[in-house]
């Protein structure tokens, strides 16, 4: 169920609202064209600025909109443990199929606070969890033996995998097995990190290219000759789209883009801001060279 382009849905605000018509026509977008998994309230869906009954409603409407064609796996982390049991547990109440679970930010914990925060969750609820495992933004890193110990509980599934280190990928599967389910959150190191042991991205790329993203992720696992050529091909197109998601913080980038192909505004909620000119250009550059805009 969960493998694939899963996309780190974005979300859309109105006047600083919520934009629920937006929304909700990002969601059958994706229906529609190919995507594997959604994944709402993430760091692309700019969790960290939504109130706790905005968060909870993003999930309800991804849940509800999907309606079962496709797998929702909620962002449900905070680094509060008490808040993500609340979070994950309304996850698991109202019909998602997982949820994603970041790394405590900020208040760094050692490797035995990570592994009593995560057990806390999982002897809580009932979903499927995957962590979400991105040093860059929560400060601290989990380690591969975390994981092995986490992996013995019963919700805990597998990791969407945003350290950058595709050395992982083996050592993971090497400690672990290939049971537990790796998923990149580095659209630039898709490839390689599939054909290492991942089955799968959680995307932000696959917010406005979703049949590219979703066509590179099934023939990405395939050894055959052909199906590595197209991949090549593939990923050779997608690059510059994954670059200029990055150029500045996530996800002004891409709502910019998501604008182009009118699925939604530009606006993000402070601190962020709207892309400058500069990266505009070098964004549509990226969605020209992709066929993505004219």
């Amino acid at each position: 169920m969960f493998k694939g382009s899963n996309v780190a849905l974005v979300t859309p605000f109105k006047n600083n609202r919520l934009d629920d018509e937006a929304y909700i026509k990002l969601i059958h977008f994706h229906i529609k064209n190919g995507t594997n998994g959604l994944v709402p309230a993430g760091t692309t869906g700019e969790s960290p600025t939504l109130s706790h009954d905005e968060h909870e409603r993003v999930i309800e409407l991804c849940v509800k909109e999907s309606n079962g064609k496709l797998p929702v796996i909620a962002g449900t982390g905070s680094n509060s443990t008490a808040e993500a049991i609340s979070l994950t547990t309304h996850a698991e109440k109202i019909g998602a199929n997982g949820a994603l679970i970041v790394t405590p930010y900020y208040n760094k914990p050692t490797q035995e606070g990570l592994y009593q925060h995560y057990k806390a969750i999982n002897d809580k609820c009932g979903i499927p969890i995957i962590i979400y495992n991105i040093p860059g933004r929560s400060v601290i890193d989990m380690s591969v033996d975390t994981m092995a110990r986490l992996f013995e509980l019963k919700n805990i599934i597998g990791v969407k995998d945003a350290t950058g280190d595709l050395d992982r990928v083996n050592e993971t599967i090497k400690k672990i097995g290939k049971d537990f389910i790796q998923l990149t959150g580095n659209d630039d190191n898709a490839l390689e990190f599939n054909r290492r042991g991942g089955v799968g991205a959680i995307s932000v790329t696959a917010n406005i290219a979703p049949k590219l993203c979703s066509e590179f992720q099934k023939l990405s696992v395939l050894d055959d000759d052909k199906s590595r050529s197209e991949t090549e091909k593939l990923n050779k197109i997608l690059q510059p789209v994954h670059q200029s998601m990055f150029v500045e913080s996530n996800p002004s980038p891409v709502k910019y883009a998501a604008k182009l192909l009118n699925l939604c505004n530009d606006d993000v909620r402070l601190p962020l801001v709207k892309v400058t000119d500069a990266t505009k250009e070098i964004v549509k550059e990226a969605l020209k060279f992709a066929k993505l805009i004219q």
